[in-house]
């Protein structure tokens, strides 16, 4: 069975084209389950209550901490449920859009999407494929410039999803079929 977890982040819906393009992704994968997460409904950035919390084992967690992460621990379900993860990636200055960045925060978890070895962190979410819809009014990917595939390809890394495919047109979405 195969399920794709759909994640957008752009502020724009109708004329949107990095959500243009993730539903091309997804429905050329002929997924047979999806959940789709739209962050421009608002992520909360981490506080000091949720670093708190999550550095605090999870047994020893009170009421109002496992509250604080109950959002967070949604989305990194959601991630560990999927076999394949299709992102919806506007470039905002050359960066990822903000909405982006505080989903990245909230998954990041120590013990839950990574753990910290004596050879340094590894990964959790081996095994699972991300394609990213690079959608970019002048930042060409790959660009010198270009700051949001590498960083995103690097957090995808660190928490073990390797295995990244960037779409930045049509005609690449089919080759994503075979």
């Amino acid at each position: 069975m195969t399920h794709v977890l759909t994640i957008n982040s752009s502020a724009r819906h109708a004329t949107s084209a990095s959500r243009k393009l993730t539903a091309q992704i997804v429905q050329t994968l002929n997924p047979e389950k999806t959940t789709e997460r739209d962050l421009s409904q608002s992520v909360p950035h981490i506080d000091e209550a949720w670093v708190g919390a999550n550095f605090t084992p999870m047994d020893d967690r009170s009421e109002a901490q496992k509250d604080v992460l109950a959002f967070s621990d949604t989305l990194v379900d959601e991630l560990i449920a999927a076999d394949v993860i299709a992102i919806g990636l506007p470039v905002y200055n050359f960066g990822v859009p903000a909405a982006m960045k505080a989903w990245i925060d909230q998954v990041a978890r120590v013990g839950r999407t990574f753990n910290y070895t004596e050879n340094g962190p590894v990964g959790k979410l081996a095994g699972k494929k991300a394609i990213v819809a690079y959608a970019s009014g002048g930042t060409p990917l790959g660009a010198e410039y270009d700051f949001a595939s590498t960083y995103l390809r690097h957090v995808l890394g660190f928490i073990g999803i390797t295995d990244v495919t960037f779409v930045t047109s049509e005609e690449q979405i089919t080759a994503l079929a075979a």
